[in-house]
């Protein structure tokens, strides 16, 4: 107690935190407080994405915020007689937050509020520098905030890397009397969890995005679509959506000005094939989540048959810094053609697993090690996935270089959502391969043969291959199946099946080479 008033403490509502505990660590301090007579205020935060400390709790003191973590509901009382509450030192202390080598050297745009503030506040999202890129986009025509957005050089962070002011301009241009902003947040991909973060840390970040989105291309209704399996995400943004309408945020005037746009939440089903944009359409219009044929884009014939933007979490809440901070701030982060921050999410073996946002031309290296700090096991690293569960292996001789859209494309892997999955040397490359094949049959819509068929046939080969039958002859037929799904799908589902088929093949021969008896013995 202080005698400015209650300490303010922050405890992640965040899944993650969560799932490790953080709601019995947040009713042990209220119990700890009131039996010490302690007087606290406190907060329910997103997470900072230093995943292996969570829960991760905060105080506030003179010195700023002081992070202790990971926190057990057993560790309070402790936390309490080691003075906690003033920002004094604890086994599980890590100084000022800001300090912690994970956080000091990352260049956090969009998640700049993530984990700092109250998630429901707009007066705490406001205090932080939220809306101040809508405000400037009132003053603007719609053909200047789309020109600021072009000169930003920002690309879609879905996978694609499509620029999104081309995206925006189709849709401007589009004649219609109804336009959509649809806001894809089925975050399917495996090591990835940035949206969820966003819209359980930031929500007003993504409302404030798709609003300056709509006022640039003229829509004026937006959807979310949410992937089912994040209820904490969809409890969070639809109560942000509420109090976005109560504040004049959302609705027919917002921010007092006469623009209308009204904002729904839609929630998936669980199918991966929904994170396709057209299948999300279908499935937003009630449809069964198949995909559509192209063309027509969606920019021209899109949700309802009307134009539609369609853009992911990070894409859309990369906006407001670059309308508040102008093209070039956020220009000069990144690379030759990719440009500004991606979030980076560590995932699989690692020992420090969480979400890392950097400028593109960062090393996956630096991101494995300096970030990650290596393998949880303590064994060298043999291979990481990125791009998702159909995106390639990459080998530790090519760890050096950056991540970049042009250089993984030049490498035949893909920057994809940020994901980066890691793999110490006791993984069977044949059995990750296998993987993606069973989980594109799994998961396919069925429109297409190549897709619907290859993926199931493309495991049986796995099969005979893993057990020693005919193994060039059906490693030969593997790599002509594979061709088929690339250049005959009709979407990335069977398009991108074969990456990470091939990437093993291409890297780790040896493990198809391998007896099956001697694969029963590991």
């Amino acid at each position: 107690m202080t005698a400015a008033g209650p300490v303010t403490v922050y405890v992640p509502r965040d899944a993650a935190a969560l799932s490790m505990g953080a709601e019995a660590v947040a009713d042990a301090i209220r119990r700890e407080a009131t039996r010490r007579g302690a007087s606290l205020r406190l907060v329910r935060n997103g997470s900072r994405g230093l995943l292996w400390l969570e829960p991760l709790v905060e105080v506030t003191t003179p010195k700023g915020r002081v992070a202790y973590g990971p926190v057990a509901a057993e560790d309070v009382p402790s936390l309490f007689d080691a003075g906690f509450l003033q920002g004094d030192a604890h086994p599980l202390g890590h100084g000022p937050t800001e300090d912690i080598d994970y956080l000091k050297h990352q260049e956090r745009l969009t998640f700049a509020r993530c984990g700092i503030i109250d998630p429901l506040s707009i007066e705490d999202y406001r205090a932080h520098g939220g809306g101040g890129g809508l405000d400037q986009a009132l003053t603007m025509t719609p053909a200047d905030v789309i020109a600021t957005v072009t000169d930003s050089g920002l690309r879609g962070r879905g996978g694609a890397g499509f620029p999104t002011g081309l995206k925006w301009k189709t849709v401007l241009e589009a004649e219609a009397p109804q336009k959509y902003v649809c806001c894809n947040a089925d975050e399917g991909d495996s090591g990835t969890f940035a949206d969820r973060m966003i819209m359980e840390g930031d929500p007003f970040l993504l409302i404030e995005g798709m609003t300056i989105c709509a006022l640039a291309v003229g829509a004026t209704r937006g959807y979310v679509y949410i992937r089912s399996e994040y209820p904490h995400a969809i409890d969070t943004f639809r109560q942000a959506v509420a109090r976005a309408y109560e504040a004049g945020w959302l609705g027919d005037a917002i921010h007092g000005h006469p623009k209308t746009f009204h904002l729904e939440v839609r929630v998936g089903g669980g199918a991966y094939i929904c994170g396709e944009e057209t299948s999300m359409l279908e499935s937003i219009e009630g449809k069964r989540g198949v995909v559509r044929v192209k063309p027509p884009v969606p920019a021209i014939e899109g949700l309802f048959g009307r134009p539609t933007v369609i853009n992911n979490v990070l894409t859309l809440t990369s906006v407001p810094v670059i309308l508040a901070r102008g093209a070039a701030f956020y220009r000069d982060y990144g690379m030759g053609r990719s440009r500004g921050t991606q979030p980076f999410q560590l995932a699989g073996n690692i020992r420090r697993g969480g979400l890392v946002e950097k400028a593109f031309g960062v090393s996956l290296s630096d991101l494995i090690y300096r970030f990650g700090g290596g393998s949880a096991t303590g064994r060298p690293i043999r291979a990481v996935q990125v791009g998702g569960p159909l995106g390639s292996y990459i080998p530790p001789d090519q760890f050096g270089m950056a991540k970049d859209y042009e250089t993984f494309a030049a490498h035949g892997a893909m920057v994809g959502h940020g994901g980066i999955v890691v793999f110490d040397d006791g993984v069977d490359m044949i059995v990750q391969a296998r993987f993606a094949l069973e989980f594109c049959a799994e998961e396919s819509c069925g429109k297409c043969t190549p897709c619907r068929i290859g993926a199931v046939r493309g495991v049986e080969v796995m099969d005979r291959i893993a057990a020693g039958i005919d193994r060039e002859a059906n490693i030969s037929l593997l790599k002509d199946l594979c061709a088929v799904m690339a250049d005959g799908s009709l979407c990335a589902m069977g398009g991108l099946t074969p990456q990470p088929v091939l990437s093993a093949l291409l890297h780790f021969p040896d493990d198809f080479h391998r007896q099956p008896d001697a694969r029963a013995a590991e």
